[in-house]
């Protein structure tokens, strides 16, 4: 297998690796919607979903190039 193979089926794992875990434990889809330009790193190199998640961020590896682990959207609290 060339290297290209190799990191396409990396990618397909990481991907599938990503999606079973939901990629936001705890936090809501909508808070873990941040577009890939706006996010803000959360991680460290070569962290995992896990690890990212236990840190209270986001996981997402679907878009190369862009943090994979990232801070979600506050939420904002309703005051009276």
């Amino acid at each position: 297998m060339d290297l290209k193979g190799l990191y396409f089926v990396a990618f397909i794992l990481m991907l599938g690796f990503s999606s079973t875990l939901g990629g936001f434990v705890g936090l809501s889809p909508d808070q873990c919607a941040v577009p890939a330009k706006e996010r803000v790193d959360c991680g460290y190199p070569e962290v995992t979903a896990e690890q990212c998640i236990n840190r209270g961020c986001c996981f997402d590896s679907s878009i190369p190039q862009v943090p994979w682990c990232f801070k979600p959207l506050q939420t904002e609290e309703c005051r009276f």
